[in-house]
């Protein structure tokens, strides 16, 4: 028996934001699978309805916004009014659209209330009731890469996703010193996933591309990483193999630890290095995969 096989079980109670499209829809499918039951969120109604009617599973919804603290309330109250408990609460919803270090304050804004602040809520609303109730629990929130190299490119949300990073670890800690292992927090870190979102950034009708995986992929993966209780669940994908995450994750933290240039991975003068580095290897890599 895996250290989470009692929440990720039939009977136990899934709640997913985000959940019409994309990795919350694969999600939602996922747990239904294995016989839970699912309170799930999202803005676009119809394609919830639709999502929930596909469902061979007991399903509560609730059409709301992630950046509203009353709509997360009504997820909340309507999980728990349905069925007394939640095993896995699932911060999935996010956007990527962003902006730069010193432009577009209402994008910043926007990026941050989504990508940041509604995790922040929504755990706020949950973890307390969670710890209350009788069976173990998790809280899942959905990382990204973006937040922890940090590239260039998009500034807001790479520095939404640092923040999610950061709150889920202190989430985890916080947890564990307050109750054991009744409640547990996990970084769900997701490898290049083709999902509406990201499709949405390429000409329209664009295939998938052979790098990316699919979100059930994706799901099937998680599912082994969070079974035994891994906190940071880094996936990898049809390019980016776990070896070469662990690489850049070292590179990244070297910035730092050796007072190299802000993101040296880009910078002219480090570049050359950086691919040096990742056709040697790194020695000290040390995976259980």
């Amino acid at each position: 028996m895996s250290i989470n096989d009692d929440i990720l079980r039939a009977g136990r109670v899934a709640v997913i934001t985000g959940a019409a499209a994309g990795i919350g829809a694969a999600a939602a499918r996922h747990f239904a699978g294995q016989g839970m039951r699912l309170c799930l969120l999202d803005r676009d109604s119809d394609a919830l309805a639709t999502l929930a009617g596909e469902l061979d599973a007991d399903v509560r919804t609730v059409i709301g916004d992630v950046t509203s603290a009353d709509d997360l309330g009504r997820l909340c109250e309507t999980a728990y009014d349905a069925f007394g408990e939640v095993a896995l609460l699932l911060n999935n919803a996010g956007v990527t659209a962003g902006a730069g270090p010193y432009d577009d304050l209402p994008a910043w804004r926007h990026q941050l209330e989504v990508n940041f602040f509604s995790v922040l809520t929504a755990q706020t609303l949950f973890a307390p009731r969670m710890l209350a109730q009788e069976g173990r629990g998790a809280v899942v929130n959905l990382g990204s890469k973006e937040g922890i190299t940090t590239p260039p490119g998009n500034a807001a949300y790479s520095v939404a996703k640092a923040g999610v990073k950061v709150l889920t670890e202190q989430l985890a800690h916080e947890l564990r010193e307050a109750a054991g292992t009744k409640v547990t927090a996990h970084l769900f870190v997701p490898g290049y996933t083709w999902t509406p979102m990201n499709a949405a950034l390429k000409p329209e009708g664009t295939p998938k591309p052979d790098e990316a995986w699919t979100p059930d992929e994706l799901l099937s993966y998680f599912e082994v990483r969070f079974r035994r209780g891994d906190f940071y669940i880094l996936c990898p994908d049809n390019a980016v193999t776990p070896e070469m995450d662990v690489m850049r994750v070292r590179w990244a933290a070297n910035d730092i630890a050796e007072n190299r240039p802000a993101l040296s991975r880009w910078h002219p003068d480090w570049k050359d290095r950086f691919a040096a580095w990742m056709r040697a290897g790194d020695p000290n890599t040390d995976r259980k995969d």
